[in-house]
């Protein structure tokens, strides 16, 4: 993998946790501020292509195809309306990918293969399906680094605990590096106790993992994907928008603290 590439995927086993809204609005506040950011859509749902305005019948080659080496990742990555943002796209397809990959070979590392000859960006943020199967698998053996949304509902623990021993399965058995980055707090409402009540309890558990920026419950942010724009583009003032600028500021940070300009570890890791 090219030295100065980070990798990060976004994930959570449980749906509705603003897993694809923050892979959409992170990637966006990323190359808001001057990176260059490839969005690598895993879910066969294809939530975040179309949110970031690709059609579907636009799309002819997608992660399909690059999981089975028929195009790379930069063939199959499309611009966006975002400068320094492309997305390398899902389709229906891809549910098929799943059934293919059990027989294929090196059918773990498929996409950490792919990244190793990418080129040109400083940032990948994979967006996983909502459950543990091979298009999860290849994600998190591609990944430095797992930004966990966990939605600040009753049940948010016990979810996190799951994905925690999925992570330490993967880290025992095909890649070393990786860790939990960070727990970002979603769907947050000050007006609910249980939210405050869920946001101390995961600190308290987690600790510095937990990001400092939590994101709000808000309408802006639901209704930007109906419109194929990221939050921050359909409506950059309201507080969900501000949120993930905030959040793109403490990944590029703790980026920096880990790894710095010579990014040793991920050069040991890609060896």
């Amino acid at each position: 993998m090219k030295n100065s590439l980070k990798v990060l995927a976004v994930a959570n086993q449980k749906g509705g946790v603003g897993k694809t809204t923050t892979a959409i609005n992170l990637a966006t506040a990323l190359a808001a501020v001057g990176q260059r950011v490839l969005l690598i859509d895993m879910d066969p749902q294809g939530n975040a292509s179309t949110g970031l305005g690709i059609k579907r019948v636009d799309i002819d080659v997608s992660m399909y195809e690059v999981l089975f080496r028929e195009v790379t990742l930069e063939q199959a990555a499309k611009k966006t309306r975002v400068p320094g943002l492309d997305v390398a796209p899902s389709t229906v397809h891809l549910s098929g990918a799943e059934i293919e990959l059990v027989t294929a070979r090196r059918r773990e590392s498929r996409l950490r293969e792919a990244l190793q000859h990418t080129s040109g960006y400083d940032y990948a943020i994979i967006d996983c399906p909502p459950s543990l199967n091979l298009l999860t698998l290849n994600s998190l053996v591609a990944a430095e680094g797992v930004i966990v949304p966990l939605q600040c509902e009753f049940y948010a623990l016990e979810g996190l605990s799951h994905l925690s021993k999925t992570i330490e399965r993967v880290r025992a058995n095909y890649n070393p590096e990786l860790e939990i980055r960070g727990v970002l707090l979603t769907m947050y409402d000050r007006r609910n106790n249980l939210s405050e009540m869920v946001a101390a309890d995961v600190r308290q558990h987690f600790g510095d993992k937990v990001y400092k920026t939590v994101i709000p419950r808000n309408v802006r942010v639901s209704e930007a994907p109906s419109f194929g724009l990221p939050a921050i583009v359909y409506d950059m003032k309201c507080p969900g928008a501000q949120a993930y600028i905030r959040l793109a500021s403490e990944v590029i940070q703790r980026e920096q603290r880990l790894y710095g300009n010579d990014r040793k570890k991920i050069t040991k890791r890609a060896a």
